[in-house]
């Protein structure tokens, strides 16, 4: 049996998926659907994040076997999460299937200001003054990575209560920035399908991030007109959709 491999984005866990995994399990039937933290988030947010996207697919190649999930693996990743499984299937080529990319970034193809929009810094520095207040905290992340503010109320009551049940540390927060900020993608594309999505109104990561990158590797790309850079929150069916149309 196949398996997705569903990795978030710089401190965020397994739960920010809201219903997304069900929904890939229901559209992909044949396959199971694994949600992996990484290092310092969720379920690990105990350890040590690593400061290298390197170390980062060591450590999730490490729990896809330990959770009896054999390669290849098909994987869907966001921002931090699309470097981590970009590098993954560049080094190892024979163990990913196909790729999901969303709204990530990376060198040699986007440049810092695009990876991270200079109007989001005001945003990125209340979330950091207050990131022991979990609900203003929380607030301020949803203001910046979501356009979709329907159940706004109920997102704020369920991230409050995972930051307060697996808070991530200030220090882990920053080697994951870091991490993020020091990956270089090899300039050859991954062996393997792979899919990029964007949304047009991210508010914290240029889309032109991953058109460059679509356009270096020759890869599909489609984007959301209105969804932001939580695209999974903002739209999953959409999501879901664009698996099932793009992997063909």
């Amino acid at each position: 049996m196949s398996a997705w491999i569903l990795l978030r984005g710089l401190t965020r866990e397994s739960r920010h998926w809201g219903t997304l995994p069900q929904r890939v399990s229901d559209a992909f039937s044949e396959a199971r659907v694994l949600p992996v933290d990484l290092p310092g988030n969720g379920e690990f947010a105990a350890l040590r994040s690593y400061r290298r996207v390197a170390d980062m697919v060591g450590f999730v190649r490490v729990v896809a076997v330990e959770r009896g999930i054999p390669a290849p693996y098909r994987v869907l990743a966001m921002s931090l999460g699309g470097m981590v499984a970009t590098d993954w299937a560049q080094r190892y080529p024979d163990e990913i299937e196909s790729l999901v990319l969303i709204n990530t970034s990376m060198r040699p193809f986007n440049w810092p200001h695009e990876r991270l929009r200079p109007q989001a810094w005001p945003m990125l520095m209340r979330i950091a003054a207050h990131w022991r207040e979990p609900r203003v905290a929380e607030s301020a992340v949803h203001a910046l990575t979501c356009n979709n503010r329907v159940s706004l109320a109920d997102d704020l009551d369920t991230w409050s209560a995972i930051r307060r049940s697996a808070p991530v540390s200030r220090i882990n927060a920053w080697r994951q920035l870091m991490a993020a900020a020091s990956f270089r993608a090899e300039s050859q594309p991954p062996r393997c399908r792979t899919l990029i999505l964007s949304s047009a109104a991210d508010g914290l990561v240029n889309p032109l991030c991953s058109a460059r990158l679509a356009a270096a590797w020759r890869a599909p790309h489609r984007h959301h007109a209105s969804a932001g850079h939580d695209l999974p929150h903002d739209d999953p069916a959409w999501l879901v959709e664009q698996m099932l149309d793009g992997l063909r």
